[in-house]
């Protein structure tokens, strides 16, 4: 994976963050979801850098290789803000001053946080199959609870570390000609690490404590992102199914906002890397 690619691990102040960054060109950032690492991004990172760009993949705080504070009362140390300041500090130290940023699920609440806070570094963002949290929890209904279950039983106390940890293969289970072998191995053997599974299950509780209340005072003053923002969702997910239009949604977030649906289930930079490096490099390049 990521033949060409610089592979480092930078000290951020709160973590350490893995990375693997390669290519010669402006600089895009590509944010992992759960349970994911950065190796999901590598059969599209090598694209990009063909595309022209320099791409950078790093592990989000408690991820995969990247470290993560010990957890707080409050979640405040997996704070969506947290992970965005960890990757301003990342890209500042690689050189890099404004860059784009491309987040996938998990990974899309710390893209949004960054272009939200800096958009004076973020010029553009893509945002995948995600909605602000807040507008989930508005849109609770018995079918986004039954098939979304896990945002509420990961939120429970040391009860889903139990369950996780007494069998992460069933747990996470996945198919490694799908993944590739080299990114599910990855995957497979950060799942096995005990403090990587509390990591990625703080990730969780703090989206539904420190995460929304930061989103709801963006909403209640107003905030909306200010860069052209990419929204892309896959189709053979349950994202449209359960909420309808997510660009009617997200016009209420952004305020320069565009974007379709992709044919690909959940992990659409595994599933679909040549459709989603076109629509990144057309939005990144001015195109789209």
């Amino acid at each position: 994976m990521f033949d060409g690619f610089e592979i480092a691990d930078v000290d951020v102040g709160e973590a350490s963050i893995h990375v693997r960054h390669g290519g010669d060109g402006p600089p895009l950032v590509l944010l992992h979801g759960h349970p994911r690492t950065g190796a999901t991004w590598h059969r599209v990172a090598p694209l990009l850098v063909e595309r022209g760009f320099t791409v950078i993949v790093p592990d989000l705080r408690g991820y995969g290789r990247s470290s993560a504070p010990v957890p707080r009362p409050d979640h405040s140390q997996a704070s969506k803000r947290a992970m965005a300041d960890d990757i301003l500090s990342l890209m500042r130290t690689l050189g890099h001053d404004r860059f784009d940023l491309v987040g996938h699920d998990r990974g899309s609440y710390a893209a949004f946080r960054l272009a939200m806070d800096h958009p004076d570094v973020v010029r553009r963002v893509a945002l995948l199959d995600c909605l602000p949290i807040v507008e989930h929890l508005d849109r609770i209904t018995p079918e986004f609870a039954t098939e979304w279950y896990h945002w509420f039983f990961f939120a429970q106390p040391e009860v889903p570390e139990r369950v996780i940890n007494a069998d992460p293969d069933a747990w996470y289970h996945g198919d490694p000609e799908a993944m590739g072998v080299e990114n599910f191995a990855e995957r497979r053997e950060a799942i096995h690490r005990p403090e990587v599974v509390r990591a990625m299950l703080e990730d969780y509780r703090a989206g539904l404590t420190v995460d929304r209340a930061d989103e709801e005072a963006d909403r209640s003053t107003g905030r909306r992102l200010t860069v052209p923002t990419l929204v892309l969702w896959s189709l053979r997910d349950d994202l449209e199914r359960l909420f309808g239009d997510p660009l009617a949604i997200w016009r209420d977030w952004a305020v320069d906002v565009r974007g379709h649906g992709i044919d690909s289930g959940h992990h659409v930079a595994e599933e679909a890397p040549e459709q989603l490096t076109r629509d990144l490099s057309a939005f990144f390049s001015g195109e789209g």
